[in-house]
């Protein structure tokens, strides 16, 4: 990249310096013991001329060849370009600006002295669980480079996030807007050697009302010129657009539709059922054989936490996660969730975001989402990572108008059927 910024020789009071801590050392490993077979259409990770450190990750992972947002970004971005990227969760795109901010920290060295609380890399997403999806896959990503990775959300200790920051230098800080403004405003964390700018999900900071401490955010890194900015959005209306316009110098842009993200691994049904029949009708299928591990989405926090007490009432085995829980406890709850100690997850929408899980045989919508996009995130926590799954939602009088928007929205027309009646009794 050019235009990036040099260490620099002061800093406010009290700040401690230390040295660059150097890569980690790669026990004997070789690209060698990574083979992938080229193929016609696809990208492989080693014709994207990635760091050795990078690559050995990516073989631990299973990775072999690009997903489509990967494919078309990459070789753009790993160049140092500015990148809006439209797509849903499950595509990749993590991975892709992963993949891009550690391999550029890697080729790019900072000699000499750095100061603790000055990441190199910031990625900023809505939700908290969100946040922690992408540190874990940093974490996963950097397992061999020597860089460090550090979260900050609200809803944990403050102390403990500050003491990580400030144990050793800090290389990537991944966070929620309104915690990542608390350090600053404290002075514990400097975003002016920022070289590599993510913004996740743009459109859900947007609708969740963080815009504003966006902008402060943005403001308190190096000029749009001197950093390189990553922005994906699910959708683009006009005022991300206009964010867009603002934040990132000569982008290139990725457009992935989110229909091929929604229809191929997953079997969509309807079910049409009145107000009255949803309850039975839901713990009917949870109680299914086949429903190994299922997620149920409800549109408002008071029904996910009716649903939750109902269901733990009838003997099913099953978590919250909502914005009301504290996130010690949606931690605790999705990682039972993940060992399949809980059979059902029971979810808001922007809780729903982060939720990240193989293996998930079933999603219900027990309401049609308001937002199209939102059915489209909601059907995209199944059939992941290759496998199939299937997502089932509840229509009845009072939101069967939703599904025109849904459907035009997915390209394609939604089945409308009556549920078998062995699971209405």
């Amino acid at each position: 990249m050019n235009g990036k910024p040099a260490p620099r020789n002061d800093r406010g009071k009290g700040k401690s310096r230390q040295r660059s801590r150097p890569g980690a050392t790669n026990t004997a490993w070789s690209i060698d013991d990574f083979q992938v077979p080229e193929m016609a259409g696809k990208t492989r990770f080693h014709d994207l001329g990635l760091r050795d450190e990078l690559m050995r990750a990516i073989a631990d992972i299973g990775f072999e060849y690009c997903s489509p947002i990967q494919a078309a970004i990459l070789p753009q971005t790993l160049q140092g370009n500015d990148a809006i990227g439209k797509a849903q969760t499950g595509t990749g795109k993590t991975a892709a600006f992963l993949i891009t901010l550690f391999n550029d920290l890697l080729c790019h060295p900072v000699e000499g002295e750095r100061f603790l609380g000055e990441p190199r890399g910031l990625v900023i997403a809505p939700t908290r669980e969100l946040v922690m999806q992408i540190a874990q896959d940093a974490e996963d990503l950097a397992k061999y480079s020597g860089l460090k990775v550090v979260t900050l959300i609200g809803g944990m200790d403050y102390q403990k996030q500050l003491n990580r920051l400030t144990s050793e230098i800090v290389d990537l800080v991944v966070a929620t807007p309104g915690r990542l403004i608390d350090f600053m405003g404290r002075r514990d964390v400097f975003l002016d050697r920022v070289e590599i700018l993510v913004l996740d999900e743009a459109d859900r900071m947007l609708d969740m009302g963080f815009i504003p401490q966006v902008k402060r955010i943005v403001r308190a890194t190096s000029r749009r010129e001197d950093r390189q900015t990553l922005l994906f959005s699910a959708t683009f209306t006009q005022d991300i657009i206009n964010l867009s316009e603002q934040w990132t110098y000569e982008p290139i842009t990725v457009d992935i539709e989110p229909e091929h993200v929604a229809t191929d691994s997953v079997e969509q049904k309807v079910y049409l059922v009145s107000s009255e029949q949803r309850y039975k009708l839901l713990v009917n299928l949870v109680r299914s054989p086949e429903a190994d591990s299922v997620i149920v989405f409800a549109n408002r926090r008071d029904q996910v936490r009716r649903l939750h007490e109902r269901l733990r009432r009838a003997g099913v085995s099953c978590g919250i996660l909502s914005g009301e829980i504290p996130q010690a406890k949606r931690s605790s709850t999705l990682a039972q969730f993940k060992q399949g100690d809980i059979k059902v997850l029971v979810a808001t929408d922007v809780a729903g975001r982060g939720i990240h899980v193989d293996g998930v045989t079933h999603v219900v919508n027990y309401n049609l989402p308001e937002d199209p996009e939102d059915y489209v995130h909601r059907i995209g926590r199944t059939g992941r990572a290759g496998a199939t799954g299937i997502s089932i939602s509840f229509a009845s009088e009072d939101d069967a108008f939703l599904l025109p928007d849904i459907e035009a929205l997915l390209g394609t027309r939604l089945e409308c059927t009556h549920p078998p009646e062995s699971l209405l009794l």
